[in-house]
């Protein structure tokens, strides 16, 4: 939505998906990294806890809730009266604190840098550079995304994102 602040406070349904839909998301080392990195994003975000996840084996699925604003500092006003002009001014890189963007990254560096690890591939690209994400709006889509979630890894054979599955798309 590209009027949202992604820094508020709700409740967000992600997808995040492997470098070029690898299934590289298999064996107990690898998947344990990556709940390890889920259940740990709210000692790296305070404002932020997690709901219902699933790890699939190219792509994970979750919901995440941001709390109170992210008790971020307002977002900076880039180009006004008295500024440079907005072609000499330094870009900012990265998502803006406190935001969605920024808890997913988080989570995704660390997920990638100990899987690699493990792997013995340090640097190798784990997951695709962004990711897809939905305002959940209502305590009945809250239900729908964590039945979706929940019913994900039942459903795989048939899943958008199986390999098997995207010559059809």
């Amino acid at each position: 939505m590209p009027a949202w602040d992604y820094r508020e406070r709700g409740a967000y349904f992600v997808t995040i998906c492997t470098h070029e839909r690898r299934c590289t998301l298999i064996g107990a080392g690898i998947r344990s990294i990556v709940l390890e990195a889920w259940r740990g994003i709210p000692d790296h975000f305070r404002y932020v806890s997690v709901d219902e996840f699933v790890i699939m084996p190219n792509h994970v699925h979750g919901i995440i809730c941001i709390d109170v604003g992210a008790m971020a500092s307002p977002r900076p006003n880039r180009v006004g009266r008295g500024s440079p002009s907005p072609l000499r001014q330094r870009q900012p890189r990265g998502a803006d604190p406190g935001s969605l963007g920024a808890v997913i990254g988080s989570f995704k560096s660390h997920a990638a840098y100990r899987i690699n690890g493990l792997k013995g591939t340090p640097g190798a690209p784990v997951w695709q550079r962004n990711y897809y994400e939905r305002v959940i709006r209502s305590d009945r889509e809250l239900e729908r995304a964590r039945e979706y979630i929940m019913d994900n890894p039942r459903k795989w054979a048939v899943d958008k994102h199986n390999p098997a599955n995207l010559a059809d798309s």
